[in-house]
């Protein structure tokens, strides 16, 4: 039997660096998110807002403009470990970000997530839960024509609109 690539009829465009840092081409810190919210100079930060307990963050290689990340200031890789005054806040965080999303970028729907455990697909193990807006009519002529997709937005850009969107809001 082949390899998964040649039975998937999708094909996939890389990022080059994404492509580095899936091989584990990273910053040299213990934890990228702890390095965000310690605001570590090595990592990139895309921190929208934050709370005593929670981070709200662009991701920064977004699966689709708006693509937000939550996650617990306190070190975990369990999900449970959330106490609850983190999970609550992490739940008011959530409500507030997709207010924003579905106000000011007209979202019409939403996927919501968190990648846990070492096969779930989550390269990063202190937990966070993703926001991935969708929008109508996402397919471009690479869906349709190449089965391939591809997505260009810039996530220092997407912050400052996110930004000021959560001040707006």
């Amino acid at each position: 039997m082949g390899s998964f690539e040649e039975h998937s009829h999708r094909k996939n465009l890389f990022s080059v660096g994404k492509l580095s840092y899936a091989k584990g081409d990273r910053p040299p810190v213990a934890c990228i998110l702890c390095g965000v919210r310690d605001q570590d100079a090595l990592v990139p930060n895309l921190t929208i807002f934050e709370t005593d307990l929670s981070v709200v963050s662009v991701n920064l290689y977004p699966y689709n403009p708006g693509h937000i990340i939550i996650f617990p200031k306190r070190h975990i890789t369990s999900y449970s470990e959330l106490l609850e005054a983190e999970a609550l806040d992490i739940h008011n965080l959530t409500q507030k970000c997709l207010s924003v999303l579905e106000k000011h970028w007209h979202v019409s729907g939403f996927n919501l997530g968190y990648n846990l455990g070492k096969n779930s697909g989550g390269s990063i193990p202190h937990i966070h839960q993703h926001i991935v807006p969708r929008f109508p009519n996402e397919a471009g002529f690479l869906d349709v024509f190449a089965n391939t997709r591809v997505v260009i937005y810039e996530p220092y850009e997407m912050l400052k609109q996110l930004r000021k969107l959560w001040e707006d809001s």
